[in-house]
């Protein structure tokens, strides 16, 4: 078995080289892939990744920006592992919990495993309009689905491999979180969730999801629901 790691990077100077070394020293029982998308950084992450050398290592360059979304889709197309795991290039997310996010999977009870933020794990108190926010589109993603699940938006995704071959993507920015969502409900996978600590940034630490990111969302939810 083998777990491929896969990172999109947008201007994160100050934490990319420290997130791939907490992902490098977790100790999963499996071998090891990390899969860098840098998404046309203006700032020195494609210099501090250039300065990177490590077989265990894959990095891929966009020309410019263009989304989220688009920088997991180039890193999905070049995974060679068994397991695919989702990785937020800040520190919000930390990659000690791989080894709860993996085992649904490794005991054959799941296909896709979310990290979930409010299952009772450790985490920063922060904005109460987020998690607000956060619930409204997670409830109105539960009610077309009709999944269960209490936090749709986390960054924190693992899925086999072979069942993500068979999805379809198309979002390039941030409605990559709903859009995987309501294509996984359409194949009748099976979902788990285990809770995870979480270590919220706030904007002057940059946080750069914001309001319009979330009517964006609302708008992919109602997409990928009603039309093929």
């Amino acid at each position: 078995m083998k777990l491929s790691i896969v990172i999109p990077v947008f201007n994160e100077e100050k934490t990319v080289e420290e997130i791939i070394r907490r992902a490098q020293d977790v100790d999963v029982g499996l071998e090891k892939e990390i899969i860098i998308v840098d998404d046309g950084s203006s700032d020195s992450t494609q210099q501090i990744l250039k300065g990177l050398n490590h077989p265990q290592i894959k990095i891929i360059y966009h020309d410019k920006n263009q989304g989220k979304g688009a920088a997991l889709q180039t890193g999905f197309s070049k995974a060679t592992g068994n397991i695919v795991l989702v990785q937020d290039a800040d520190l919000e997310y930390d990659p000690r919990d791989y080894p709860k996010l993996l085992e649904p999977i490794l005991d054959g009870r799941a296909d896709v495993v979310f990290g979930s933020r409010f299952l009772g794990g450790p985490h920063r108190v922060l904005f109460f309009w987020h998690y607000v926010g956060n619930k409204m589109l997670t409830t109105l993603s539960n009610m077309l689905s009709n999944l269960n699940l209490s936090d749709m938006e986390t960054c924190f995704k693992v899925f086999r491999k072979d069942l993500l071959d068979q999805i379809n993507l198309k979002s390039k920015r941030f409605g990559f979180e709903p859009e995987i969502t309501l294509k996984l409900s359409k194949l009748k996978c099976r979902i788990y969730e285990v809770p995870i600590s979480y270590s919220g940034r706030d904007y002057s630490e940059g946080k750069k999801i914001g309001w319009k990111d979330g009517v964006a969302a609302i708008i992919h939810i109602l997409r990928f629901k009603l039309f093929k």
